[in-house]
């Protein structure tokens, strides 16, 4: 049996026996039920699996397990639900950013991570930050507006949680 490897999701410890070569994304969706994150490529090339460790977006599909040990895994569960939806997923909403649904998950986390690192971005900083996230739909026009939007949002609240939780 591989030793156990604990790693913190969403706010909640975990401890893990899996090989340490496991991609980060089986570990979330067949063993921790989370299953925002989607199987694209399997190659790190399209987002749809893109999550946040330690507050930097990266695709769990090429991220083995050893690589996440003793670190924090933010999902797009963690950013809000269907019936409280966080400040991203309004404004995806709003923007009817969604057309498939598939990419929307990674564009999510990509929008998050860089909404943290800077909370007044222009179109050109989106478009760079949403570079590894491939939406087959064309939606891209409509997601930079949706990550305008939720910027906006988020300057004029009186007190706006972080956009990587806080929003459930």
């Amino acid at each position: 049996m591989p030793e156990p490897i604990k790693l913190t999701v969403n706010g909640a410890a975990h401890t893990v026996h899996a090989e340490p070569d496991t991609p980060l994304l089986y570990i979330l969706r067949n063993d921790l039920g989370l299953k925002g994150a989607k199987f694209g490529c399997g190659l790190g090339q399209c987002g749809s699996c893109m999550v946040l460790v330690d507050g930097r977006n990266v695709t769990a599909c090429d991220t083995p397990l050893w690589s996440v040990a003793g670190k924090t895994v933010t999902t797009v569960e963690a950013l809000g639900t269907l019936d409280a939806p966080g400040a991203i997923q309004r404004a995806f909403i709003a923007e009817q950013a969604v057309q498939c649904g598939y990419c929307v998950s990674g564009m999510i986390m990509a929008a998050a991570a860089l909404l943290e690192r800077n909370p007044d971005p222009d179109e050109t900083e989106i478009a760079q930050a949403l570079a590894r996230n491939v939406c087959r739909c064309g939606t891209h026009v409509r997601v930079i507006k949706a990550i305008l939007r939720a910027a906006r949002d988020r300057s004029t609240s009186p007190s706006h949680p972080s956009s990587t939780g806080g929003e459930r």
